[in-house]
């Protein structure tokens, strides 16, 4: 991987972390369009600790005083961090059960072009949730259902912000508290994902041993470069998006970014059509 090629990447993984738009259909697709052999897990554990920042940085207020909270031992803050582990269930479960068949659709790039044109669609229904005017908070109805939807998101191209927001939105939930709670659910399933890669990091030749220590561009191995830097765009990326995400929301334009989904997805299922 060059550093050009870390810099998209990290780009890429930052702004569609967050946008509702599929950050794994996104990668999926940047790997098969610019043909780009990621050596071991090293550069995906690097972006989703960087998405994770990002979340911190933005919300830390909300989480500051959420874990001043619990250890106040709050009953509010502790009924939030409850509902924050009902969420997280369905996506553990669904991830470590069908872990053999999550990674064979992320072999199979059609898969991520089909996910977007999915996206797409319940994207666009959020103009008749937003136009409602829902003003709830989340209860326990809500937040197993937004983790369902977290846990569909699981596959290439389906958006876990846009598929958990929408949810939320339809269950009659005020639009920024739904932006909150989705945004703080990905907490713990970006930090799970990124442990679960860990055993592989570790017995892998690509993982730190070799590559904290490589040269950067050295073939076979991704260096410290490439991962710092995608890495940092990554966090940066994510911070914009995530600002972007919740100020369209609030302008109830949320559902715009349905025709970009379709759009992406319809191409990119053409390209392979004719790519053979």
């Amino acid at each position: 991987m060059t550093l050009f090629e870390a810099i998209l990447l990290g780009l890429v993984q930052g702004l569609t972390e967050f946008l509702p738009v599929s950050s794994s259909g996104h990668l999926v697709m940047g790997q098969a369009l610019l043909d780009i052999r990621v050596p071991g897990v090293a550069f995906e554990i690097a972006v989703h600790v960087a998405t994770l920042l990002s979340v911190i940085l933005v919300f830390r207020r909300r989480i500051g005083s959420l874990l001043a909270g619990l250890a106040k031992r709050d009953a509010d803050a502790w009924r939030y961090a409850g509902l924050l582990v009902l969420a997280t269930l369905p996506a553990v479960i669904v991830g470590l059960g069908a872990k053999d068949a999550l990674e064979a659709l992320f072999e199979a790039p059609h898969v991520a072009g089909i996910g977007l044109l999915v996206t797409g669609s319940f994207l666009w229904t959020a103009k008749g949730a937003v136009g409602r005017d829902p003003s709830g908070m989340p209860g326990a109805k809500v937040a197993a259902v937004m983790g369902l939807a977290q846990a569909f998101a699981i596959v290439p191209g389906i958006s876990r912000s846009g598929a958990t927001v929408v949810a939320g939105l339809w269950l009659g939930v005020d639009a920024e508290e739904t932006a909150t709670f989705s945004f703080l659910m990905a907490v713990p399933a970006i930090l799970g994902a990124a442990v679960l890669q860990l055993p592989e990091l570790l017995g892998d030749p690509d993982g730190p041993a070799v590559g904290i220590s490589a040269v950067a561009g050295v073939e076979g191995h991704l260096g410290s470069a490439p991962l710092l830097l995608g890495g940092l765009v990554a966090a940066v990326a994510g911070i914009l998006a995530i600002r972007t995400f919740v100020a369209m929301l609030k302008r109830k334009s949320f559902h715009r970014f349905a025709p970009y989904c379709w759009a992406v997805g319809c191409l990119f299922l053409g390209y392979l059509f004719l790519r053979g």
